[in-house]
């Protein structure tokens, strides 16, 4: 017959071993083997049991994940399907689209800027009245949460990051002081704040169709050319008539290079330091020609690309390719197909609002 000192022994040694991540490992260790499980596993690692449930919900789990360089690079999606926003996520290896919490207060014509692990949503038409409203969606977590709002209502406004600040400009009349002296503000999440930026009347544009950061300078296209602003020295200019003739649609930056599709359906790149636009070169074959748009994002160094096109009768079908680009040695761009697939279908007359990479 034990004493009751051995059974106390015995039943906290129980109780320590049930409690272990993972049975006779030390919990760091097993902390850093269960953080290297790529991300597209985690809903499965959340069935193992109540511990690893927690961990994966830890902000220890994703730092481990960061110190280990397991980060993995994922596409969010938003796609308008029946005048309600829908939000996805394209995780790699595998491929798997899930679905995500819907914003809790969708508007029209938000801007949309990433920091870390959070998408920030700037703004947009509420009851057709620009909103100065900012919803967070961490996608460590799946959560949303309100942020500070910004200093006047936008609508169309253009966003860019810049030093881990947001650059925001445009969506607004200046037909207040308030509006004329912030047309342009930044957000600073270690200050938790907005501050306005000045700004020269002359590129105050009220519609912002398009913007990108390239070299640490903010570009933003309105309705008649378009503005240049680079947060180190606070300078303003006008962009090159040849990037303002050849920018149409939805653009990201690859290796300093800025891509979007031509009035051809043809994805070319555009040179800042050069000046002039490229046609990427490898794709004839296997993308088809972009004439009704295509939305596109920097995921992990590669181009990836969304269109939308026919279904099968009341649905359309939206598209994606993932798209490695090599600069070569007579100063053109090439491009090879990672892979192409159909990712998701929907009502006819669903639209692909925005997409974004973020690391997780």
């Amino acid at each position: 017959m034990s004493s009751p000192s051995s059974a106390s022994s015995s039943s906290s040694s129980s109780s320590s071993s049930s409690s272990d991540l993972i049975p006779n490992l030390p919990d760091d260790v097993a902390l850093q083997c269960i953080a290297r499980v790529p991300r597209s596993r985690h809903p499965h690692l959340l069935l193992v049991c109540k511990s690893w449930r927690s961990i994966l919900s830890s902000s220890d789990f994703f730092s481990t994940r960061s110190l280990l360089n397991c980060m993995q690079h994922s596409l969010y999606l938003i796609v308008r399907v029946n005048c309600t926003l829908k939000w996805f996520v394209l995780n790699q290896n595998p491929r798997i689209l899930a679905p995500l919490p819907p914003n809790p207060s969708p508007a029209i014509g938000s801007a949309f800027a990433a920091i870390g692990s959070k998408i920030f949503v700037l703004g947009g038409s509420v009851n057709d009245v620009a909103s100065p409203t900012v919803q967070i969606f961490d996608c460590r977590f799946g959560t949303w949460e309100l942020g500070p709002r910004m200093r006047v209502g936008r609508e169309f406004a253009a966003a860019g990051v810049v030093g881990r600040k947001i650059y925001v400009m445009g969506g607004c009349l200046v037909d207040t002081w308030a509006k004329s002296a912030n047309w342009a503000e930044v957000f600073d999440p270690a200050a938790g704040r907005w501050a306005g930026v000045e700004s020269p009347v002359e590129v105050r544009e009220k519609w912002m169709h398009a913007s990108a950061v390239v070299e640490e300078k903010i570009y933003a296209m309105a309705d008649r050319g378009g503005v240049v602003f680079e947060p180190g020295t606070a300078e303003w200019g006008g962009v090159s008539t040849e990037l303002d003739l050849g920018w149409r649609g939805r653009a990201c930056v690859v290796d300093g290079v800025l891509y979007c599709y031509d009035y051809l359906g043809k994805i070319r790149g555009f040179d800042v330091k050069e000046g002039l636009w490229k046609e990427l070169k490898g794709l004839e074959k296997g993308l088809p020609k972009f004439l009704c748009g295509a939305t596109m994002a920097n995921v992990g160094g590669n181009l990836v690309v969304l269109w939308e096109g026919k279904g099968n009768g009341k649905e359309m079908e939206i598209s994606c390719a993932e798209i490695a680009i090599q600069k070569c040695s007579d100063g053109g761009l090439r491009g090879s197909i990672v892979w192409s697939d159909v990712i998701l279908s929907v009502p006819i007359g669903s639209a692909t609002v925005h997409c974004l990479a973020v690391a997780v």
